[in-house]
């Protein structure tokens, strides 16, 4: 007997047995993220639709034109949009290993 495919494996189930959304994925704009430095929304966005240049808070280096990266900000309800970073995806991965800082 063949298995069956289970994309939804490790969701949240609601009372109905239905997966729940991650806080965000009901608009499509961010998920939330956890870890040892606290609650996070992190939105996505693709390198067709970065055309500014942003600073990333874990390497201090530039997010040019056209490079995808990820949008943070902290997901308690004191977080505004002057709170949101733009950081490169794998500086945001590891920024337990690498805190975010400033080299002047």
């Amino acid at each position: 007997m063949p298995r069956r495919n289970r994309p939804d494996r490790g969701r949240a189930r609601d009372a109905r047995g239905g997966a729940q959304p991650e806080l965000g994925a009901a608009t499509g704009w961010a998920r939330a993220e956890s870890g040892a430095d606290g609650d996070w929304l992190v939105r996505t966005v693709p390198g067709a639709q970065a055309n500014k240049v942003y600073r990333c808070p874990g390497c201090d280096h530039e997010i040019r034109h056209g490079t995808p990266h990820v949008v943070v900000w902290p997901a308690d309800e004191t977080g505004s949009v002057a709170d949101r970073r733009h950081w490169h995806r794998a500086c945001w991965d590891a920024r337990a290993r690498r805190r975010p800082h400033r080299r002047w």
